[in-house]
């Protein structure tokens, strides 16, 4: 028979776990538990497991092929899982759409049709299901989020005369209308020059300091450490996640990028600058 004193002892241990793992919930924005995915015969990503905390800046790196983009279309729920789960803040990905800001390498827009930088952005709308096409809001939202990349003053331009630096704000202004917590930006920095990718990084940072979590699809891993806060390091398999100063060994550049390795030798925390500056 249990006494007083065990049951008070069992309530307190329950109140506890439930306290342990709601805050394991809120603390764990997104996860990935042995993700999965399957193309024909062939596994894009094998086992892929990792947790990302909420106001986050992660790079996703990897060689072509590696599953970076996989992996960011398996957490908007663009293609199914063959195995394991993403929660995207406890919600599956179909379910979690309107969390998620997506900005794709590829963006479907017909460049000989004239577009203009608002119409863009209001595609981000167009996605809540809140979307209202007579609200007065809508222009206000537009307007904020070309405001948060610099670019309120291209709002009537038509989208084929931006550079491709200009071109990508646009982009991340779309998913920014969307009013998502999240924002998976793939390769944001290809085909654009050094000075815009500097542009956008500054950008990209100011939003994360608005409370959003923002995960980047990238190549290059120059000065990654500086930039981001963590590193998930994939070739179809999670090589290595964590800190940024610290999960970037020869091993794991050896496992992603195999032979191919020896080229990024110099920008491993070992041999990224040392304690002399060199």
């Amino acid at each position: 028979m249990m006494t007083m004193t065990t049951m008070t002892t069992m309530a307190t241990m329950t109140t506890m776990t439930i306290e342990a793992k709601n805050k394991i919930q809120k603390e764990s924005f997104i996860i990935s538990d042995g993700c999965c995915v399957q193309y024909g015969n062939t596994l894009a990503l094998d086992n892929v497991s990792f947790e990302v905390s909420e106001g986050k800046m992660v790079a996703v790196v990897g060689p072509n092929g590696g599953g970076k983009s996989t992996l960011f279309n398996a957490m908007t729920g663009l293609v199914p899982l063959a195995n394991g789960s993403i929660k995207i803040k406890g919600l599956d990905p179909n379910k979690a759409k309107e969390l998620i800001g997506y900005v794709p390498q590829k963006n479907l827009i017909n460049w000989n049709f004239p577009v203009s930088v608002k119409q863009v952005v209001e595609m981000g709308l167009t996605t809540k299901k809140s979307f209202n096409p007579f609200s007065k809001k809508n222009d206000e939202i537009i307007k904020e989020s070309l405001s948060q990349v610099s670019l309120l003053d291209k709002i009537d331009d038509n989208v084929n005369k931006l550079s491709g630096g200009q071109l990508q704000r646009v982009f991340i202004a779309r998913a920014l209308s969307q009013g998502s917590d999240i924002l998976l930006l793939d390769e944001a920095f290809s085909a654009v020059d050094v000075g815009a990718q500097e542009d956008l990084m500054e950008i990209i940072k100011n939003i994360k300091l608005d409370g959003k979590t923002i995960l980047i699809a990238t190549h290059d891993i120059n000065n990654i450490e500086e930039k981001f806060d963590e590193v998930l390091c994939l070739n179809r398999h999670c090589c290595a996640y964590g800190d940024a100063s610290e999960v970037l060994t020869k091993e794991v550049m050896e496992e992603m990028y195999g032979s191919h390795s020896q080229m990024f030798k110099n920008h491993t925390p070992d041999n990224h600058g040392g304690n002399n500056g060199t």
